[in-house]
């Protein structure tokens, strides 16, 4: 055999397999990226067909941008939910119901693979495939490790103990501070009513059964969680806790998404308002969102959504915003409907702020520019996350607005907290300190960084046995 073909045998190959939504979809594809700046062949798992537009448009000006990237497309089995749910995790169930059909399509695969990256949501049924296989599983999440450790104690929140005392405000975690019952997703507490519950209790069950768990995370951001997790005191079970992150953005997708305006303002001048991609508010909410913009005196860029999924949202500006704001605020705001790159909003020098629901991904990449946060989580895991914004110094959150839609949160209010984000400069400067933390654990050499390289050493290794 030639030296060459001794080098390509040895390569490890690493199979991605994300579910649907931007929240999962974007870290993979970062992950991607990151992997073809090591030795390592790399395919895409892209379950088929996509839940929205913005993810079919996003693989495709991926696969443009890294042709050396494998795709493979699974097409996955229909799946009509017998209940009205989230139309995300209907495309989980889904795909978790077809994967049955993807053992002959990645056995065949050349080179063979080395390991598969795992979305969370599809680990029990993916294990078996890498087992037969003989490979290493890994789970890339996509939250934060303190909301890990909510998820590694599930059975218990379904206890009677749990599920039956209204008066125990609290989770204990042990190794950590308690979690608030309160910051707790609701479908949680109701098990076997949701596809989400179903979903989480029947793969936290296989963690143990992984190699390691890939967090889009990093040590200084979460050091008490991740050194819990480490030492055994979460769960004992669990493989190693291994932070990459913040994973660093994959570069442009095609097109021109840039915003001229945010480029002609002053430096820290704008508030930037994000709600994430399946996040959508009352049109109530977003009136009273709007007039507190306006009444803070700041300048603003809005990324505004009318609906979860991007194929249903057709309602103009006009439709969920009066007249007289869009007038009045002309000259001082800009409304966006559709997809923009967050990204480089948020490295413009121009943005002073984020208010954000706290989705991990929008976390992480205010965490690597330092730039200071409004929590206001709505759902999902974002209460947890608006935790560990606070607690890390990189932003402030309102606990009592609650859950989204349980109160309208009035003008005054928004208002208010949109000038504390804007204008105290001790807040900013914790933020800052964050971006230089997250910034030196993505260097060359820097923790998050050495962790990925150890991961592909191992399978380097695994490779030559």
């Amino acid at each position: 055999m030639s030296s060459s073909s001794s080098s390509s045998s040895s390569q490890p190959h690493i199979a991605l397999f994300p579910t649907a939504g931007m929240g999962h979809l974007t870290p993979f594809l970062r992950v991607a990226a990151m992997l073809t700046s090591y030795d390592v062949t790399v395919t895409l798992i892209t379950a088929q067909p996509t839940l929205s537009a913005a993810e079919s448009n996003t693989i495709a000006s991926f696969f443009a941008i890294y042709p050396q990237i494998k795709r493979l497309d699974f097409h996955i089995i229909p799946f009509n939910s017998p209940t009205p749910d989230d139309p995300f995790f209907i495309h989980w169930e889904a795909t978790n119901r077809s994967l049955h059909l993807l053992h002959p399509l990645i056995s065949s695969l050349s080179p063979p693979l080395t390991a598969i990256f795992s979305d969370f949501a599809l680990a029990t049924n993916i294990i078996p495939i890498a087992d037969r296989l003989q490979i290493p599983t890994f789970i890339l999440l996509t939250t934060s490790a303190r909301f890990l450790s909510l998820m590694a104690n599930y059975p218990f929140l379904t206890s009677p103990e749990i599920s039956n005392n209204e008066a125990k405000n609290y989770i204990r975690i042990p190794g950590l501070t308690d979690i608030p019952k309160s910051s707790i997703p609701p479908p949680l507490l109701r098990p076997g009513k949701s596809l989400f519950t179903s979903t989480l209790a029947s793969n936290i069950v296989s963690f143990s059964k992984v190699k390691g768990i890939l967090l889009n995370s990093f040590e200084y951001f979460e050091s008490e969680t991740i050194t819990a997790f480490n030492i055994g005191e979460v769960q004992s079970s669990f493989p190693p806790i291994l932070p990459i992150g913040p994973i660093a953005p994959y570069g442009l997708v095609q097109g021109d998404h840039s915003l001229p305006w945010l480029n002609e303002q002053p430096a820290k001048s704008v508030v930037y308002i994000s709600f994430g991609s399946r996040t959508a508010m009352s049109k109530d909410q977003i009136r009273a969102l709007g007039d507190g913009l306006d009444r803070s005196g700041h300048r603003f860029l809005w990324i505004l959504k009318g609906n979860k999924v991007d194929k249903e949202d057709k309602e103009g500006l006009e439709e969920l915003l009066s007249d007289s704001f869009l007038e009045r605020t002309k000259n001082k705001g800009l409304v966006v409907k559709g997809w923009v790159s967050q990204e480089d909003i948020l490295q413009n020098p121009a943005v002073g702020g984020f208010v954000s629901h706290c989705g991990w991904n929008s976390v992480m990449e205010a965490a690597l520019h330092g730039v200071p946060m409004l929590a206001w989580p709505l759902h999902g895991d974002q209460r947890i996350n608006a935790e560990v914004v606070e607690k890390s110094g990189l932003g402030l959150w309102e606990r009592e607005w609650g859950w989204g839609g349980e109160k309208l949160i009035n003008e005054q209010e928004i208002g208010d907290k949109v000038k504390v984000l804007m204008e105290d400069d001790i807040f900013r400067g914790k933020a800052l300190n964050v971006g230089k933390e997250a910034r030196k654990a993505v260097e060359k050499d820097g923790g998050s960084e050495k962790v990925l390289a150890q991961v592909i050493n191992s399978l380097n290794l695994k490779g030559r046995e």
